[in-house]
């Protein structure tokens, strides 16, 4: 067993939208700016938040889940930051306890010491009993203090912090400004890809919370202890493994693309959006993302779908998860009615529609294992083809997704989590033609 130390923080919030993302990114680019380095961690299944992290710290965003990967991985994740970094930062997901496993769960885990950042724009003295109901109810987190969002005035947050007990103190008072927020669509936030004056916004977010930070707050230090593992079998080694990655193939977990590299393969990434053809791989993966945004680039692009056919003709693995099945469909209609056709490799059809249509976390029992991941997205699917198997819900919701395999093509809703069984993963990747 060993154990690493460094500065830590849990940023969570009472509810989705209270700014968790943008704090946390300007707090990373505060101190990333200065030469620190900072290792940045989204909690649960999410890849656009990591997003806008990763560039605000300068370093690969992780996520921490204690159903996907469990506690021992993200235990390892942690420990690993902490011998190389000068400070770790959590995004909290949801409300603190919102979710099972929840924000809170995670940061009790491992002792991460926690604020909440409050939407303060329409309260006044309330905010201190909301401040003081989230930290005293579960007593064993270790609140060190809250952060006050869209402020008013200088006097608004001097009247936010006067009814707060000694031991929750307001760290921050970040002023009302429509330039401190992100745009959204449907799943989130835009892309960090697609936001050409983030790093300008990601500036401005370091000045505002320089400007708003109260003088004496130090981050405090955490023990992160792990107990040393073997590197995995090199069950990949000697092959290639192609992956997509654009602005409509971009879910995807970093975690997953360090598990295939650990693996021994070698990772070659290419863009479908940009007309790019199938490198050569012995097996492939297209990620989710939004294809149905690109539905006329991809459709234009006939070579790849050509290359895509001819890959699962020779018998070698393609993987295609959420949007990278809605590409391989025979077409995708978009939220605004537009139909194009794609790669028609899976039979059927997608729409996507205004509303959500499934949500959960999911368990999928390969046929070389079980993994854990998730499903988020706005698409019906309509095809002919019978489910290999079907996911299961660990909190009892109605998602379950299906797993559709056509000869060497694997394929479902769910964005699996490749560490949640990496024998599995191996075996599927690394199967011969």
């Amino acid at each position: 067993m060993t154990a690493s130390s460094c500065p830590a923080l849990f940023v969570s919030a009472p509810a989705s939208g209270a700014g968790k993302t943008s704090v946390t990114a300007a707090i990373a680019r505060s101190h990333a700016r200065r030469g620190r380095r900072v290792r940045v961690f989204k909690t649960g299944p999410d890849f656009l938040d990591p997003g806008i992290l990763e560039r605000a710290a300068g370093s690969p965003a992780y996520q921490l889940d204690l159903f996907m990967g469990g506690f021992a991985h993200c235990q390892a994740l942690l420990a690993e930051a902490a011998r190389e970094a000068d400070l770790i930062l959590v995004e909290g997901v949801m409300g603190l306890f919102d979710g099972d496993p929840s924000s809170a769960d995670l940061a009790a885990a491992f002792g991460l010491p926690l604020v909440c950042v409050i939407d303060a724009s329409a309260m006044a003295q309330t905010f201190a009993a909301l401040a003081t109901g989230l930290a005293r109810f579960r007593p064993e987190l270790r609140h060190c203090g809250v952060i006050a969002n869209r402020v008013g005035s200088p006097a608004h947050g001097r009247m936010l912090g006067e009814g707060l007990p000694a031991d929750l103190p307001l760290i921050a008072a970040l002023p009302r400004d429509p330039g401190l927020s992100l745009p959204e669509r449907h799943l989130g936030l835009v892309q960090a890809r697609e936001l050409p004056d983030l790093d300008a916004r990601l500036e401005a977010w370091a000045d505002a919370w320089e400007a708003a930070l109260r003088p004496g707050f130090r981050f405090k230090p955490v023990s992160f202890r792990h107990e040393a593992e073997s590197p995995p079998p090199q069950g990949l080694a000697g092959r290639r493994i192609a992956i997509a990655r654009d602005a409509a193939f971009s879910f995807i977990y970093a975690a997953n693309v360090d598990l295939l590299r650990a693996l021994g393969a070698e990772l070659v990434f290419f863009s479908p959006v940009a007309g790019e053809g199938l490198p050569a791989c012995d097996a492939a993966w297209l990620p989710g993302g939004y294809p149905e945004l690109h539905g006329a680039a991809l459709s234009a692009n006939t070579a790849l779908f050509a290359d895509l056919r001819g890959h699962v003709d020779a018998a070698r693995p393609l993987l295609a998860e959420c949007g990278g099945m809605l590409a391989l469909l025979d077409e995708l209609t978009d939220a605004d009615g537009r139909c194009q056709p794609m790669a028609g490799l899976l039979p059927g059809r997608a729409r996507v529609q205004p509303r959500l249509a499934a949500l959960g976390l999911q368990a999928l029992d390969w046929p070389e294992g079980s993994l854990r991941g998730h499903s988020y997205h706005y698409s019906t699917l309509e095809t002919p083809l019978a489910p290999l198997t079907r996911a299961s819900n660990p909190n009892g919701g109605s998602t379950a997704e299906a797993l559709y395999q056509q000869g060497s093509l694997r394929a479902s809703y769910v964005h699996h989590y490749f560490p949640s069984n990496p024998e599995a993963v191996a075996a599927w990747f690394g199967s011969p033609p």
